[in-house]
């Protein structure tokens, strides 16, 4: 099937290059999909719009200029932001398919050196998915300057970061709110049938059983119940907009005319404060907005354009002319509530749409959740917050994860908000400054795009900060005049979240700096073993390290008190680079660290941010077929030299696939394994070792005829088989970060007590929980920092 095909292509990150040769009903297939997982959140709005904004800052009156100044405010807003912003310009900002406040950030650090990962190489640009400007115009004067200025200035750089992370605590924000006020919003309906008096024994108790159940839930995965997301939303749009086209029809056919402009000027000159506030209501109408773009991933530009265009805006635009035709023609209300969604709805359809509307806001919830799981995957994988479980929950369909831990936060902050607030005013300031937030550091970054990555003119970005800017900081500080009123939720979370990432950044940044100024070199490696009587012992050991040059600070530590290491050793950096994916070709980089007699190899094992580590044992296999691949295809240092420098030693990697990449070269299979379907029809010749007495497992490689391989080769692969035979050992550091003496009292509060707070109660590295207990080495060290 077609999406099954596409699915495999979201695995792998190519999507965007294989819609190119799909058909439209591949493209029409993605759009319709794109109903259920992107925009749930928007879609839903209209629940909550009106009754925020006439919640107290303005009042309903007999004129309607409240009424059509309200519409024609959220008419423009849908307009200028979801349609213009984000649908026409933002959406191209892509990085390599994917998008999101962190992808903005990548791109960025791409295509200037503000990288925040420490473990950068130039052999990571090379990576074929790492974006050049070779078919771009050149740089303008201006985005030189702007580049050469970020890269000069380490202030400018941290500052970026911190914008990017601000962003993205926002969105673990939104991933609180949304939830909340969808569902509390949707079943505040039975207020018309039950009366307020019910309340507070009703609703607060059945939206908090709905929020329980949906995120009791989670740890099915979205793809579970996914398919059932695209017809709810279809359902409830199609509802809202027939129920929006009859009371237009029914109560006031020229309502159309709130669309001008026209009466923005005339709301705001009447209602001058009373509308400025109000605006932080209106706001609401584009919650949600910000999933097109970080959803990119999922879909494609063309289908989320087709989507939002052709079904989302004029179902949004209908509900909202609806909801204000009903409006100009009931004057009197009895309660604040009747001003809502549900007071327009014919009574008879009332209940049946209430059900919708739930299911509706379930959906919304999930895709915010979804999101959230999403951004703090990307941020772990940037080294920008503790480490965490991340549970992939579909194996065919990308970037669907779960992690418990965030899970159960979240559900603990949803229902605080919700019974704390247990009302729709308060939940939409709060969710209304988390969005708002999250579209102003959209606009600063995309202005750095357009110049420094777009190569555009200044005044073309000048131009697009001014006018969408504006638009946004207007409605920023009308959400943040209510501070008191429930905007203080989202701040207050975004600065927990900015804090915790800002340590776990600053204390991984350090004890990565510790680790290269105290790393040996590889002279002392070759010379260590007449010296202090090192003897190898057969098996493979595999040492874990950050640094991807030199010979980090615990081998000699382990070697000082355990002297002795393995007939094959292999320096192994598992790292992530600014990049959604890393292609299966390009996974590893493997070179000699010495002379080829020593048996030394460093590996470098490179994921993207939106790449699933390899979590079981097919990744020893992949490991060691690599190296054999890289001895069989002659790329080694034949003159290795222990005086040469660490550069030299980089320089001298070689990329290499997976096995799966190269089935014409070496393949590893056990002696009872017919491997005859994975070589394909190449001619391969068996090599075993026969000198081995009770080996703990039979190995063997397949190795082509062709080319012959040389002498020292064979050796080398050999050893290698040998080695393998006889086992793999892991040899993981285990670190105690501590500020040095003569540190500042800030940075021992930092690093001693709140970077060691993280460090405990964060997950280990994804590689320590794999690895065989019975195989394993730790080693314990102090950092001063």
């Amino acid at each position: 099937m077609v999406l099954k095909g596409l699915a495999m292509d979201l695995e792998t990150g190519f999507y965007q290059n294989r819609l190119k040769k799909e058909s439209w009903r591949t493209v029409l297939t993605l759009a319709y999909q794109s109903l259920g997982v992107v925009y749930g959140d928007l879609s839903t709005s209209p629940l909550y719009v009106y009754t925020s904004t006439f919640a107290e800052d303005i009042e309903h009156s007999e004129t309607n200029e409240e009424v059509y100044g309200v519409l024609s405010c959220i008419f423009w807003t849908l307009t200028l932001i979801p349609l213009l912003n984000y649908v026409f310009i933002v959406l191209k900002a892509d990085d390599n398919g994917e998008g999101g406040t962190f992808a903005l950030y990548s791109l960025l650090c791409r295509h200037a050196k503000v990288n925040s990962l420490p473990s950068s190489q130039l052999a990571d640009e090379e990576l074929s998915t790492y974006k050049k400007d070779i078919n771009t115009p050149m740089q303008t004067t201006f985005g030189v300057k702007v580049k050469s200025t970020l890269e000069r200035y380490r202030v400018l750089q941290r500052f970026l970061l911190v914008l990017a992370l601000s962003g993205a605590s926002m969105v673990i924000g939104d991933g609180i709110l949304t939830p909340a006020i969808s569902v509390f919003s949707a079943i505040s309906g039975a207020e018309l049938s039950l009366g307020k008096e019910h309340h507070l024994y009703i609703e607060v108790p059945v939206a908090c059983i709905v929020l329980i159940a949906l995120f009791a839930l989670q740890h099915y995965g979205t793809h579970r119940v996914g398919f059932l997301f695209a017809p709810i939303v279809v359902t409830w749009l199609v509802c809202i907009s027939g129920i929006g086209l009859y009371n237009i029809i029914h109560w006031n056919p020229s309502v159309y005319r709130a669309l001008s402009p026209y009466y923005v000027y005339k709301f705001l000159k009447k209602t001058r404060k009373g509308g400025w506030m109000s605006l932080g209501g209106i706001l609401l109408c584009i919650t949600g907005s910000e999933a097109m773009f970080a959803d990119l991933g999922h879909f494609s530009q063309l289908s989320i354009k087709i989507a939002f265009t052709s079904m989302v805006y004029p179902s949004l635009v209908l509900a909202y002319m609806g909801q204000a035709a009903y409006l100009s023609r009931h004057h009197v209300m009895e309660n604040e509530y009747q001003i809502g969604f549900y007071v327009s709805v014919p009574e008879k359809l009332r209940w049946p749409v209430l059900v919708i509307a739930v299911l509706a806001a379930v959906v919304a919830s999930q895709a915010a959740i979804t999101g959230t799981f999403s951004i703090i995957k990307q941020c772990c994988a940037l080294g920008c917050f503790p480490r965490v479980k991340i549970v992939h929950t579909s194996s065919k369909i990308h970037g669907q994860v779960y992690i418990p831990e965030i899970n159960w936060m979240l559900m603990i902050l949803c229902l605080a908000v919700t019974i704390g607030f247990r009302d729709t005013k308060r939940l939409g300031n709060a969710a209304g400054l988390a969005v708002i937030t999250v579209m102003l550091v959209t606009t600063c970054l995309m202005s750095l795009v357009i110049v420094m990555c777009w190569h555009q003119s200044v005044l073309l970005a000048v131009c697009f900060v001014i006018f969408f800017g504006t638009i946004e900081a207007l409605y920023f500080s009308a959400s943040l005049i209510k501070f008191l009123e429930g905007a203080w939720v989202p701040i207050a979370i975004s600065f927990v979240f900015m804090i915790v990432m800002c340590i776990w950044h600053y204390g991984s940044l350090k004890k990565y700096e510790f680790d290269v100024q105290n790393r040996v070199s590889i002279d002392w490696l070759l010379s260590v073993g007449p010296s202090l009587g090192i003897v190898r012992v057969r098996g493979i050991g595999l040492i874990y390290t950050e640094l991807v040059s030199g010979i980090p600070a615990i081998f000699p530590h382990f070697v000082t008190n355990f002297p002795a290491f393995h007939q094959v050793l292999v320096f192994i950096c598992v790292k992530s680079v600014p990049i959604p994916h890393v292609r299966h070709e390009e996974r590893f980089l493997v070179g000699h660290i010495g002379p080829r007699e020593h048996h030394l190899y460093r590996c470098i094992v490179r994921y993207g941010y939106r790449d699933a580590h390899k979590d079981d044992l097919q990744f020893e296999n992949d490991l060691v077929c690599s190296i054999a691949e890289y001895i069989r295809t002659g790329k080694t240092r034949l003159n290795g030299n222990a005086a040469e420098d660490l550069s030299k030693d980089l320089e001298d990697m070689t990329v290499l696939g997976t096995p799966s990449t190269h089935i014409s070269g070496v393949q590893l299979c056990d002696d009872n394994e017919v491997n005859s379907e994975s070589v394909g029809t190449s001619k391969l010749r068996e090599m075993h070792t026969t000198h081995i007495s009770k080996p703990k497992k039979r190995v063997r490689f397949l190795i082509p005829e062709t080319p012959k391989i040389e002498r020292g080769a064979q050796e080398e692969l050999c050893e290698l088989m040998e080695a393998s035979e006889a086992g793999i050992a892991y040899i993981l550091g285990h670190s105690y970060v501590r500020a040095k003496q003569g540190s500042s009292l800030l940075k021992k509060i930092v690093i001693n007590f709140g970077y060691d707070l993280l460090t405990r109660s964060s997950r280990p590295p994804a590689y320590a929980l794999t690895v065989p207990h019975a195989s394993t080495i730790e080693v314990g060290m102090v950092y001063h920092v």
